[in-house]
């Protein structure tokens, strides 16, 4: 009798904590670091790394720059805005020290698949390369264009070159911003950073992150867009390369640049208030001293990714700390919940993500008592 009751009080504080917290976001920011490690976010700096000089150049320097031994002020070195602002007015998933897990549901833990299960909840198996094939699924950004509520106002700019083909954009007219493709000179400022990227040589397949995201600042800036994803790439490439220094200092730069974006909405009349960030990953990488830097289906620990979020609809809960596993394939459901609508596009895709809320967490805490 004593557990039914607890259940009961349970279910009732979960559904009030829902009914409370569903006031829909106006527009949606999606922000992708690619390839970055959960561990690195949540405990800093990685010790058996960061003393390795055949991953960092200059050992002293680094370990003053992001080095602590305690986890806390040593992942705010390397990450302030997320754990001085996200952690305080936002929600923090897949601390798996905690028990807290998040995952990519896809078999092959690679880009492609990894930003197809995000954006149409789908872990398609027949996704398996990075290769620039157009995607045949539908997903949550093409959706959204085609609601009068947003139709014009979603955009995407990327660093890496494959977006146009993984979001479809021939197939369905979405604005996508990719690797060096220049933007036509639309104003002054956007001739200026084209000049800038026809003059880097030689160019790889992932554009400098800081050109992407001037590039999208300027384009929010003088469009407004409602529903924007900017995804970053360099943190993967320098952990392809081994070089764990630049990994972590560009980790830093993708902190500031979310910074400065948020403070950027949240001192704007079209954004404040209104405007939730999604921040995430495409994959996880290896976990070992000699594996870090690659990630597949065979590399242990290349499926364990992680996910923040802050804005409307959003309670501040900070880093969670339930036991509990959410995927990547749930995002794009999250996201059309988060703005009041609904995702589908012919396939069995991920729930929305049960978000957490204070009478929930009082209730898990009461029924741990029990």
């Amino acid at each position: 009798m004593k557990t039914a009751i607890t259940a009961i009080i349970f279910v009732f504080f979960v559904q009030i904590s829902f009914a409370q917290s569903n006031t829909p976001a106006e527009n949606i920011y999606i922000i992708t670091t690619d390839g970055f490690r959960w561990q690195e976010l949540f405990t800093g700096a990685d010790s058996a790394l960061i003393n390795d000089e055949r991953y960092v150049g200059d050992i002293p320097l680094m370990k003053q720059l992001y080095w602590d031994n305690d986890i806390e002020t040593r992942r705010r070195k390397l990450m302030p805005f997320m754990w001085e602002v996200i952690a305080k007015d936002g929600q923090i998933y897949g601390n798996r020290l905690w028990g807290n897990k998040s995952n990519a549901a896809n078999p092959y833990k690679i880009s492609y698949p990894g930003y197809n299960e995000i954006f149409t909840g789908y872990p398609d198996p027949r996704i398996m390369l990075n290769i620039p094939r157009s995607n045949k699924n539908i997903n949550i950004l093409e959706c959204l264009n085609n609601d009068p509520t947003y139709h014009g106002k979603v955009v995407t700019f990327s660093s890496w070159y494959v977006f146009p083909f993984i979001l479809s954009a021939k197939r369905n007219g979405l604005p996508v911003n990719s690797g060096y493709e220049n933007m036509q000179g639309e104003d002054s400022v956007f001739g200026l950073i084209d000049r800038v990227q026809d003059n880097i040589s030689p160019k790889n397949h992932t554009r400098y992150d800081w050109l992407t995201y001037i590039n999208a600042k300027e384009y929010i800036d003088k469009h407004h867009p409602k529903i924007v994803f900017l995804s970053l790439g360099e943190t993967d490439e320098f952990a392809h390369e081994g070089h764990y220094d630049q990994y972590l200092q560009h980790a830093n730069a993708v902190d500031k640049m979310i910074e400065d974006l948020w403070y950027f909405v949240q001192t704007s009349p079209d954004y404040k208030g209104k405007t939730s960030f999604i921040i995430t990953t495409d994959h996880g990488r290896g976990k070992t001293q000699e594996n870090w830097t690659n990630h597949s289906l065979f590399t242990k620990g290349s499926a364990q990714t992680w996910l923040a979020m802050m804005g409307p609809g959003i309670e501040p809960l900070g880093e969670i700390k339930l036991q509990q596993q959410i995927y990547q394939k749930q995002i794009a459901a999250t996201i059309a919940f988060l703005l009041n609508t609904e995702f589908k596009n012919g396939h069995k895709i991920g729930s929305p993500i049960p978000l957490p809320h204070v009478q929930e967490n009082t209730a898990q805490l009461f029924l741990s008592k029990q």
